[in-house]
This record gives structure tokens, sequence and C-alpha cells, in this order.
């Protein structure tokens, strides 16, 4: 048998905050720590009101723990290991349901926490390079990760989870979190696009599998574009006075009125992540909410990032990061709005984060 006491030992000794985090099943993931942080702290003006990614049921937790590295899955639950192919080609309910599986506090990331992290991220540049140019990043000529062994066209497609070089890492230490940009697409928990009508679980509560995100959940909540104030759906993506996406001028743009441009599945829009915009019609509050989920721009610095979507359908997913055919495209801020729930392939993978949950 392993001794993970021992192994456990040998990591905190190399990245301080990291921590080996036993399942139900008394086996080990890799997790990374990040403390609570405000929207202060990660660049987003002066208010020193917590991040959602911090707030589960809620309370306040003092931190969440996200996978080092892209998951596989074993025995039906997801682990976050080393020098490893990424799992891949499962719908949205199956990445939750392997994470779920671990038991308490164990979650599909959410888009609160991934945004957590991007924000982080920008706010300290180091924006992490990775796979999106089949087996390297993009803009590096020399720095290769290992090949999974999986081809695309001859050439390598995915790499073997923390093998890229330390600018492949969210904070450029041995410490970091790996793979956020390219590699395989991965899909967050709590948010998604209704017809356009952008709904989330309040805060991080998606963090709980106890709280459903089931598409017929009653826990969903639509944002109201001139308060912030989260509000009932309506189920149909026509929530009055809801945020939304409409696309005006080629551009995809934040309004609270009635689309007047809609694209269904297969007539997917995309940009530049720093070219999506709010309509005037959209208060400040919403605007931050916005920015902190990672689905607004606070300014133009975003490394090339792209921002894609179709706002026709009853309900799209959202993945972030990229994949290893994205190039310049991928990073942390790239979005992708496209997919159904239950849409799965070679290039769509996810990764579990762990939270203690509050007491009650």
């Amino acid at each position: 048998m392993p001794n993970f006491d021992l192994s456990a030992l040998a990591l905190k000794s190399v990245c301080p905050n990291n921590e080996l985090i036993y399942d139900n099943k008394g086996l080990p993931s890799v997790m990374v720590r990040i403390p609570k942080m405000t929207y202060k702290d990660l660049g987003l003006g002066d208010s020193t009101a917590t991040h959602p990614a911090f707030i589960v049921d809620g309370q306040e937790v003092p931190e969440i723990y996200i996978s080092k590295f892209q998951n596989v899955v074993m025995d039906g639950r997801a682990y976050s290991l080393p020098g490893m192919d990424p799992a891949v080609s499962m719908g949205l309910d199956a990445a939750i349901s392997y994470c779920s599986a671990k038991g308490d506090g164990w979650h599909l990331m959410t888009a609160a926490e991934w945004a957590a992290i991007a924000l982080w991220c920008k706010a300290n540049g180091t924006m992490p390079k990775g796979n999106n140019n089949y087996g390297k990043d993009t803009s590096e000529t020399v720095y290769k990760a290992i090949p999974s062994g999986v081809l695309d066209n001859e050439k390598t497609a995915r790499v073997l989870t923390g093998t890229g070089p330390l600018s492949w890492s969210h904070d450029g230490t041995p410490s970091g979190i790996w793979d956020l940009n390219g590699n395989v697409w991965e899909q967050m928990g709590g948010m998604r696009l209704v017809n356009g009508e952008l709904q989330i679980l309040p805060n991080n509560n998606a963090a709980d599998s106890a709280n459903s995100q089931a598409a017929s959940s009653n826990l969903w909540r639509a944002i109201n574009g001139s308060t912030g104030e989260l509000i009932s759906p309506t189920g149909a993506g026509t929530t009055p006075g809801a945020l939304r996406l409409d696309y005006v001028e080629s551009k995809w743009k934040w309004i609270t009125g009635a689309i007047q441009q809609s694209f269904p599945d297969g007539q997917g829009k995309g940009h530049e992540f720093k070219d999506v915009t709010a309509d005037t019609g959209v208060g400040d509050a919403a605007k931050l909410l916005l920015q902190g989920l990672g689905m607004l721009p606070k300014d133009t610095a975003y490394d090339g990032d792209w921002f894609w979507a179709v706002n026709g359908d009853p309900e799209r997913k959202v993945l972030r990061g990229g994949c290893w055919t994205d190039g310049a495209d991928a990073g942390v801020f790239d979005s992708d709005a496209n997919d159904s729930r239950a849409s799965a392939y070679w290039t769509l993978g996810f990764r579990a984060a762990y939270v203690k949950l509050p007491s009650a």
C-alpha cells in the first residue's frame, strides 16, 4: 500500500499550498489551496466584498481547493493526478456526478471558482500559457509537454497533466494549478445560458452537491441588469429585466431588454473577450458581478482570449480555457457557451474542486 502520509509531506515540502485531499474511498487528489479573496484583491475596483467563489450556502468559507491537474476518472470518481491523460468525452451531468461521488464538499469546478483564479492571474501578471498549439503554446517555440499518445492529424493532441513548463502554472511556480490554458476544454458548474439569458446558482452554491444543477432545478437564478440582484427566472430566457446576450454590430453585448439577433445551435458567434460590452442600462452592481464571473472585461488586456456563445437555444453550458487547437484564442478568460448539457467530445474534459462545507 502507498504511504500517503509520506507523499503528503513530500508534496508540502515542495509546494506549501498544495495538499493531498482524500475522498470517501480514501484515495488522494492533489489540490491547490486558494484563500478567500475580495473583488479588490482580484483587481476589480475598491469593493471589499467577498468574491462569490468564497460564499457557499450563504456563509463565507476561508478557502477553496482546486484540482492541480485536469481530472481522470477511476471507479466513477474524479482524481487530480500528475502525468495522466485527462478524461474526455462526457456530458455535464456525468462530470458533476464524477465529482460529487467523491463525498461531501467535492464538486465540479464552478464558473465562480474559475473566474476567481483567472482574475487573480490577471491581477498578478501570471496569465498562464499551455497546450493550445498541438503540444505546446503558440507563443513558445521550445517548451513542450509530454504527449498523451493521442494524435490530431498526426500531430500531438492532448498532453499528460502537469508536464508542461512553469509558464503553464497559474502562478508561475511548481505550487500552481496546471493546464488552465488549452489541452482540453473544461466544463463549469453553476452557470448556463438559457436563450441568451445568464443564469447562475447564487454565489458558489454549486459547490454543495445538495444544490441541484439539473436543467429543471428551481435553484437557478437570473441577474437583474439594473440592480445586480438575483431573481427567479421564467424558465424560457425571457425574465423581465434580466441580463442576456445580444449580438450588436458583430459583438456580444449584455442587455436587459429583448434580444434583437438570436443565433441557435450551429450558428455560434465569437470574438476577443476584450470586446464584450454592456449596454447603458446595465448598472454598476450587475457589471461588477459579470466581471467577477469572468463574463465581462474590465479593460482590454486579456492576451487575445476569446468569447464564444449562442443565444437562441434553451440551455447552453459554459466551458473555459480552450483546447490544443485554439492557439492565441485559448486562455483563462476563454469562454464557450455553444454546447448543450449532453454534448461530449474528445476535446472536452473537467476538473473537480473541494470546499469544506459550512455548518448549518
